[in-house]
């Protein structure tokens, strides 16, 4: 496992609709990808965070 993680939030109406955690950048940008072609009404972004703040 490595330091850093993603994390992809999907927005919708103002309200975190869901929340995905991705090992590395470019999975999480095809994650985006995929869902902004399927519900391009969510605002989705991509944030790095360190892993320590994921897992205990």
């Amino acid at each position: 496992m490595t330091e850093t993680m993603w994390r992809c939030d999907q927005v919708r109406a103002g309200q975190l609709y869901n929340r995905v955690m991705f090992n590395t950048r470019e999975e999480a940008e095809e994650f985006m990808t995929r869902m902004r072609q399927m519900e391009p009404d969510q605002a989705i972004s991509v944030e790095e965070i360190e892993a320590r703040k994921v897992w205990n």
